[in-house]
């Protein structure tokens, strides 16, 4: 006998009217996936998912990923009929609904919290920021690491429903056809994450029209080649069929895949399993004949009938207080056994740091050989991640290179025997990597991911979307620039630096000698609303003497004076492993009787972010005789250089050659800086 009633159905075309409706006002957007959807989200959200709609925040709730985020008007409608509510910018949860439905007759409109796509910083009730197709099964990916660590590292017999929560998503044809999905899910896979069910939205059409024009995989084959779990359901409105499945998901030993054939524009007469219902509204007039197809009242516009609230409120409300409130019981029994381990989890969710975490960061004796700042950035990480236990990350396969493995003795490595591990062997899967770390980072681990800077090419969407969402992931880029040497330029990061700048809300750091690299990662650790790249040499350089020289700390405020030379002549501005070339070239200079102050910049944006009167202070107006050094692209570089500055950066891709041959031929040489300098000065 089938648990479902005729109120259900009604519920499930309820979902399904208000998305045809919201998007008919808009005049744009995706009526046919939540069309199609409608009836698995219902009995995903009202008849599974743990999820206490008056505490969003909850930190063991079911997460609900939306992959196919142009779908959104399928998770905005499931939210206003569950009655999430609504949480402020400070994550407290606020005694107003998170979409009232004025909020869905605004869909697609300024300052709306109901944009084209899914927005988690905009709607309580959105886990993450979906749109460009394959994120989300990433995230979905990272969401079920982060749930998996925590029960391995904070759970304690008795308390093993303080970190039992799921991972649920839903994909379609177009996150299938993304190379990040398949990264993520290859990974998933392999790590037997059996806390995670994906659900693939079969319906067959893209925009183009129907997928047979280029996708003819059979996906189901390929997620069990992954080692995933595979079901089937063949018919996207037999609730009993998907309710079994999703049950039988939840008691597997791997990963699972739901297959699900759906018809896009489900119940529309003449544009479902059309392309038409895919990008477009569906009009007036089809909105009516589909809405008597449904047996709907045809000239009725946002109607929720009676009923619906309620059947929402029994199902995912009761369910969710009931399952939140043991929880809450829990773990106060928990934080009384194990105070320590609470206070922990309550940093973690407040992204607040343990007391002492920076307490054994090195400080790097003066030394002309110096260091490599890849080297002098695994011995930091290691320093801070060892008092940061929620600290967890790894590489793109490029831990020997890139010196990101926590080597201390209780790091381990998150596999599926040893999911407390800290230590993430990625593989060679950089977009899939970025996204994973975004789901982490979700969940509030302070996740950081590695590899060389030419390759955050590879994984620049995720990176995109962890700024727009204000996510603190870490970045960790090595072989910075030409110094890579012999590789040449396919492995010589040119345009790289520049387009991560160009990026909003992302902090990038190019730290020029092993203490900027402490104060580098100091900055990083204490963010809390912005990704933080950190660039760092292959190549050795020397460990500046801070006696001669001002702190390092300068790094904070992005930029600072390097030496001591007021009313300088000129300034010699650069970042990274040009700091101490420049510092060799203004001693030069001054020995000529030229006053030289070298700049050290290496954070544009935390820069930017200081008053005007200390921007002046560190790089006076009135000083136009400047030189601007860096190896990378030398476009950008104008806003510091000015008008009339000299710029010495690449304007080409570099070359394969032995380091000091590519910094000759290049023009990073000493007596370059000192030339451009006197060129400046008129001297």
């Amino acid at each position: 006998m089938s648990q479902f009633t005729a109120l259900d159905v009604t519920a499930i075309n309820t979902i399904r009217t208000l998305a045809m409706d919201a998007v008919q006002k808009a005049n744009s957007g995706h009526p046919g996936a939540p069309m199609g959807l409608a009836p698995v989200a219902y009995t995903l959200w009202n008849k599974f998912l743990s999820y206490d709609p008056a505490d969003p925040m909850w930190p063991n709730r079911d997460r609900f990923v939306l992959s196919n985020g142009h779908a959104s008007m399928l998770i905005y409608s499931l939210i206003h009929l569950a009655g999430i509510k609504n949480v402020d910018h400070h994550g407290k949860v606020l005694d107003e609904p998170s979409l009232p439905l004025d909020q869905l007759k605004q869909f697609r409109q300024l300052n709306s919290k109901t944009p084209g796509h899914p927005e988690n910083e905009y709607t309580a009730g959105v886990e993450t920021t979906t749109g460009p197709l394959g994120q989300g099964v990433g995230n979905a990916v990272g969401m079920a690491i982060a749930q998996k660590w925590r029960a391995a590292h904070y759970g304690r017999p008795g308390f093993e429903a303080l970190f039992d929560h799921r991972v649920y998503a839903i994909c379609g044809d177009g996150c299938m056809m993304e190379g990040v999905a398949s990264e993520a899910a290859s990974l998933g896979g392999h790590l037997k994450l059996n806390n995670l069910t994906l659900i693939y939205d079969d319906n067959g059409i893209t925009i183009d029209g129907h997928t047979h024009l280029a996708f003819s995989e059979d996906v189901p084959a390929r997620f069990a080649a992954y080692g995933w779990n595979v079901l089937r359901v063949t018919d996207g409105n037999d609730l009993d069929g998907m309710a079994k499945a999703i049950e039988a998901s939840k008691s597997s030993d791997r990963p699972t895949l739901i297959a699900l054939k759906t018809v896009i524009g489900y119940g529309s007469p003449n544009k479902a399993d059309t392309h038409a219902a895919h990008g477009e509204p569906l009009g007036p007039d089809e909105i009516k004949l589909t809405k008597k197809a449904y047996g709907w009242p045809e000239d009725s516009s946002f109607l929720v009938p009676d009923g619906v609230y309620d059947l929402f409120k029994g199902g995912i409300g009761k369910r969710g207080a009931e399952a939140r409130a043991a929880w809450q019981k829990l773990f106060t029994d928990y934080k009384a056994k194990f105070p320590k381990e609470a206070a922990e989890l309550e940093a973690l969710e407040t992204r607040d740091l343990p007391a002492g975490w920076d307490k054994d960061i090195p400080v790097f004796p003066t030394d002309a050989k110096g260091l490599a700042t890849r080297e002098s950035s695994g011995t930091v990480l290691n320093a801070i991640a060892k008092h940061v236990p929620w600290m967890v990350g790894g590489s793109a396969d490029l831990n020997p290179s890139t010196k990101t493995f926590m080597k201390f003795p209780e790091a381990g490595v998150f596999t599926p025997k040893t999911p407390g591990g800290r230590n993430v062997h990625f593989g060679v899967r950089e977009h899939g990597m970025g996204a994973i770390m975004n789901g982490m980072a979700l969940s509030k681990l302070r996740s950081y991911g590695s590899g060389f800077l030419i390759f955050s090419d590879y994984g620049r969407p995720p990176i995109r979307l962890a700024a727009i969402m204000g996510l603190p992931v870490l970045y960790v880029f090595t072989h910075d620039s030409i110094g890579v040497g012999e590789d040449g330029p396919t492995h010589q990061p040119i345009e790289q630096i520049m387009s991560l700048r160009a990026i909003p809300k992302l902090i990038l750091i190019r730290p020029g000698d092993a203490n900027e690299v402490a104060e580098a990662y100091k900055v990083a650790l204490q963010e809390k609303h912005h990704p933080v790249v950190l660039a760092m040499t292959r190549q050795a350089l020397p460990t500046l003497d801070r006696t001669k020289y001002n702190p390092a700390s300068g790094v904070a405020k992005g930029g600072y004076a390097l030496n001591n030379v007021p009313n300088p002549d000129v300034l010699l501005i650069a970042t990274g492993s040009e700091l101490p070339l420049c510092a060799d070239a203004a001693e030069k200079l001054a020995a000529e009787g030229i006053k030289a102050r070298v700049v050290s910049l290496p954070s544009w944006e935390l820069f930017e972010k200081q008053d005007q009167a200390y921007r002046d202070s560190v790089i006076p107006p009135m000083v136009t005789a400047r030189v601007c050094v860096e190896m990378g692209g030398a476009f950008g570089w104008e806003r510091f250089a000015g008008s009339t500055g000299a710029i010495i950066g690449m304007r080409s891709f570099g070359a394969s050659a032995p380091l000091k041959d590519l910094l000759k031929h290049f023009g990073f040489t000493v007596e370059a800086v000192v030339k451009a300098a006197k060129e400046q000065v008129g001297k």
